[in-house]
């Protein structure tokens, strides 16, 4: 019975500490299926290179009920050409949103590596063990134990879906910790007020809310990803553009289905 009444009195520490790292969920519900086009600036030309697609069901994880999300992007063969790019990422939250495991398998180039996390919220901490295998194989594992929230690019992502503009002035910034399987990174969300976007190659026009992801590395400040999502409940991106090491990127909407809420954004 003592037993019985320590594991329930664990399992009620685990819920109370995974859940202030939580946010309500409002944007989205199981089923939603988001598929994006990449395009690649090359010589001041822009092409299509590929595709995205995110997607997210009801599963559990380790017997906890959870949301299930998986990000994959594909290169063509036309981007074959300079930069093999195929990576999957799979992202398990609680229903609050509060990260459970990450994964992330890439092969960017020539480099093939995989960056996995597991979280656990002991005495209201949030600790992460980390998993990285190398583009040479290695397996590097450590574990660290952090006094406030941490999360992984699609963790957070998911968590920003739900931030509300409401009050937001341009220039206001939201800390995100961010981490891989190697290092906490010192990132933040920038807010740049709001635009009408029209999806390419479609008579659809949004009303949209962006925002800048900018990551502090080598003392500078850098702008990775602005993203343009709806001006409704469901912040739909609806468009990102990829500052990378070798190049601009742009991920324009597609299709969307199984969206949660009215999209009381889109310009008639």
């Amino acid at each position: 019975m003592r037993r019985i009444l320590l594991t329930i009195l664990a399992t009620i520490g685990l819920l109370h500490a995974s859940a202030q790292c939580g946010i309500e969920n409002k944007a989205f519900s199981e089923g939603e299926f988001l598929a994006y086009d990449l395009h690649f600036n090359w010589k001041f030309v822009w092409f299509k290179v590929g595709t995205a697609s995110m997607s997210t069901v009801k599963s559990t994880f380790q017997g906890q009920e959870a949301y299930r999300t998986s990000l994959i992007t594909r290169g063509n063969e036309r981007l074959d050409n300079l930069f093999v790019m195929r990576d999957t990422l799979v992202s398990y939250t609680d229903m609050q949103l509060a990260p459970l495991y990450h994964r992330k398998g890439a092969r960017e180039g020539k480099r093939y590596y995989v960056d996995e996390l597991w979280y656990t919220y002991p005495r209201g901490n949030c600790r992460v063990k980390m998993h990285a295998i190398t583009s040479r194989g290695d397996h590097l594992w450590q574990e660290h134990e952090f006094m406030s929230c941490v999360y992984d690019m699609m963790s957070i992502f998911l968590r920003a879906r739900n931030f509300s503009a409401d009050g937001m002035k341009v220039g206001d910034v939201i800390p995100m910790p961010i981490t891989d399987a190697t290092e906490l990174k010192h990132s933040w969300l920038k807010y740049r007020g709001k635009e009408s976007f029209t999806i390419e190659g479609t008579s659809d026009k949004f009303r949209c809310l962006v925002f800048s992801f900018i990551e502090h590395e080598n003392g500078q400040n850098n702008e990775l990803i602005r993203f343009y999502v709806t001006d409704d409940l469901n912040h739909i991106p609806v468009r990102l553009d990829m500052f990378l090491s070798f190049g601009s990127a742009k991920a324009f909407l597609r299709t969307y289905q199984g969206v949660r809420n009215p999209i009381t954004s889109k310009i008639k």
